[in-house]
């Protein structure tokens, strides 16, 4: 004999409860892809929710680093094919030249020194970088504002974005991909939040330092 009691007929539900559970669950499912997987994952925001809650900016970077990624692929060079011990040494006897001519060329004189003025900066943000991650830094503008800016990475190369965002507005200044430094005035479109996004697609962890001065309120990490 089994112990477990066999449920009612009646307290099992009916076709028509199934059938409405179903219905909600399947609006349920439908509302959360519109209103937050696409503007999170893809950058799609129909609603406009996703902008409001600044989910949308993140599906944009995923897209521009997934492309990023594609084209870094793509662009990869291809594997050195092996050479015979003839065309090795001759290879090597021509790689050897050109180093000893731009020494001679590049050799500084004394006179040419010159001593650079130290900037004294506002601000000094580091931040390190696993392989994979990525971070952003914002200046809180007002338009037309310009700040001063100079990154710098240690221990490798990092894909950028510099862009700014505000209600409704969105733009992007600068990209690049294998870079170590950068640096320059930037000059604000509009009133919102302007700055820079950093990826380490790299296999080593990376630090990147910010330095900032000028015309802004405030400074933040975002991420």
């Amino acid at each position: 004999m089994y112990n477990s009691d066999t449920p009612l007929r009646a307290e099992l539900p009916t076709s028509k409860q199934l059938l409405r559970s179903t219905v909600l669950a399947a609006i349920s499912a439908l509302v959360l892809l519109v209103a937050v997987v696409l503007p999170a994952e893809y950058g799609i925001d129909p609603t406009g929710i996703g902008r409001v809650l600044r989910m949308t900016e993140m599906g944009d970077i995923k897209q521009q680093l997934a492309a990023e990624a594609a084209a870094d692929a793509a662009a990869a060079p291809p594997v050195a094919q092996s050479l015979t011990p003839g065309m090795a040494g001759m290879a090597v006897a021509n790689a050897a030249e050109p180093p000893v001519k731009a020494a001679v060329a590049v050799a500084p004189t004394q006179s040419a020194k010159v001593t650079t003025p130290k900037i004294e900066w506002r601000d000094e943000m580091p931040v390190t970088l696993k392989p994979g991650d990525g971070t952003e830094i914002k200046l809180k503008m007002v338009e037309g504002a310009k700040a001063q800016y100079a990154w710098v990475v240690e221990g490798g190369e990092v894909n950028f974005d510099t862009h700014g965002d505000a209600k409704d507005k969105s733009i992007s200044y600068e990209k690049g991909r294998g870079v170590s430094s950068d640096e320059g005035v930037l000059e604000a479109a509009f009133t919102g939040n302007h700055g820079w996004y950093w990826r380490n697609r790299g296999k080593s962890d990376v630090k990147v330092i910010l330095r900032t001065r000028g015309d802004y309120t405030d400074i933040k990490k975002m991420m």
